[in-house]
């Protein structure tokens, strides 16, 4: 649930002039993937490592997106620091169980039109992608792998290197790694820590109704019903002052 640092900054290789590029910064779970099979599964291992009752699916969805230490601090406020310690280890463990030495994509996959939205603004040399996910760099790496989108991020920020959600540290990251305008930037994800992590950064939102979080209550300065709809969004919030 929770897995590129920036520490090599990557080359950006584009034929426009730098004022032209635009930059979609991407969540990962709830988002691109459907991992809450996962999540649930490796939460359940955590909780019964430590002797603790699970809790429900919809309390554990709902700190989907914050690193795993701030994830378990708020789900499990009563217990100290090592035996959080404990439980982030035990789900670490049981997420990369789950995932199995070669990936597991039916476990995790991606939700329906995100692959063809991907390739077709990866398409256009003046549309950079990004990542900014919970995920720890190992989990993200598995999960390009597993769904062959290597090449297609040109900044990768995950929870390895970063404050958790919603400070905006990997969104100024990604915006270092592309010297692209937050005017030109938005943020596409599915939590309220998304779309506070965007605006924190100085990037436009966009919110996804088919996530983790009540759509209500995200709060985004655009929300799509699918994918289809981001095109016209990232159009919409790229070309417009803010």
């Amino acid at each position: 649930m929770w897995a590129g640092s920036s520490a090599t900054r990557p080359l950006i290789r584009s034929t426009c002039p730098m004022r032209d590029l635009r930059l979609v910064i991407f969540d990962v779970d709830g988002t691109l993937v459907d991992s809450q099979a996962e999540i649930m599964a490796a939460m359940a291992s955590a909780f019964a490592s430590q002797n603790m009752a699970m809790l429900d699916r919809p309390t554990v969805l709902s700190i989907v997106g914050l690193s795993l230490n701030e994830a378990f601090a708020r789900l499990c406020p009563q217990v100290d620091a090592t035996q959080r310690g404990y439980l982030v280890q035990a789900y670490k463990d049981a997420f990369n169980d789950l995932r199995g030495p070669d990936g597991n994509a039916e476990l995790s996959p991606m939700f329906e039109g995100a692959l063809d939205a991907l390739m077709n603004l990866h398409a256009h040399p003046e549309t950079l992608l990004a990542v900014a996910t919970g995920k720890s760099k190992r989990g993200l790496d598995k999960m390009i792998e597993r769904h062959g989108l290597e090449g297609l991020f040109v900044s990768q920020q995950v929870a390895d290197f970063h404050p958790s959600k919603p400070h905006p540290a990997m969104v100024l990251a990604a915006l270092s790694d592309t010297g692209v305008d937050p005017r030109r930037a938005v943020m596409l994800g599915d939590t309220t820590y998304d779309m506070d992590m965007g605006r924190a950064g100085g990037v436009g939102t966009i919110g996804v109704t088919w996530g983790y979080h009540d759509a209500d209550t995200l709060n985004a300065d655009i929300l799509i019903d699918n994918f289809t709809a981001l095109p016209a969004a990232i159009d919409t919030l790229t070309g417009q002052e803010r």
